[in-house]
Parts: C-alpha cells; sequence; structure tokens
C-alpha cells in the first residue's frame, strides 16, 4: 500500500469518498434500472450538484457507471451499475455493514480521548 503503484492504493484513492459509495449503492439498489442525474442527487442528502457530477464522471471514467444521454431539451441524463461497478457493491456493502456495527465504539473512544486531552490541557 505504499508505493502509490499498489492497485489497493490506486483504487482507495478513487472510491475512498462517502459520495463514491453513497452513489454506488444507489444505483446498486436501483439496479438493473437507470437513475437520472436528478434522482440521485435527491436520494444522496448534502450531495452538491458539482460534487455529483464530478463523482459520476469519475466512476464513468473507471468504467464502473454507464451514462446514458437522451437528446431532450434539457438532455436527460441516466446512470446505471457496469458489471464491474455492481461486483463493487459486495465489498463497499460489508464496508458499510462493518461501520453500523462498530462506529458507536468508534466515537466513544474518540470521546474519551478528548476528555483525557482536554484534562491534560487543564493540568
Amino acid at each position: 500500500m505504499f508505493d502509490p503503484e499498489c492497485p489497493t492504493r490506486r483504487l482507495l484513492d478513487r472510491i475512498g469518498t462517502k459520495w463514491t459509495s453513497m452513489a454506488v449503492k444507489v444505483l446498486a439498489e436501483a439496479a438493473p434500472h437507470e437513475v437520472r442525474f436528478a434522482e440521485l442527487r435527491r436520494r444522496m442528502p448534502g450531495v452538491s450538484q458539482k460534487m455529483l457530477s464530478v463523482t459520476l464522471h469519475s466512476l464513468t471514467r473507471d468504467g464502473l457507471v454507464a451514462r446514458r444521454v437522451e437528446p431532450t431539451v434539457p438532455p436527460r441524463v441516466h446512470y446505471q451499475l457496469t458489471d464491474l461497478g455492481s461486483s463493487l457493491e459486495v465489498p463497499l456493502a460489508v464496508l458499510r455493514t462493518w461501520a453500523e456495527e462498530h462506529m458507536a465504539q468508534i466515537d466513544r473512544a474518540n470521546a474519551i480521548s478528548d476528555a483525557q486531552a482536554n484534562l491534560a490541557d487543564r493540568g
């Protein structure tokens, strides 16, 4: 992982954002159907239009998402996971499950650490 060319590092650089994980989850839930840009944004609270656009562009470039544009005015843009993107949903789902099971422990550890740091600063 320390080598910049390590496949794990390169993959985590691409998919290690919350928006990427959310987009893959939303598209996986919709599979095999397509999801329009506006619907993706609605299902991903907090994502800006620009951040969603950047995320989808990256996922499309990496071959994880297919993009289809209807030549209407304005254009209707649809997204769907590719087979490669669908295969990414499994490890991301495992990570989400782990987070749901352990995030409370991590939050508690943070609170203890912060409390200890505050005591050390005072004394």
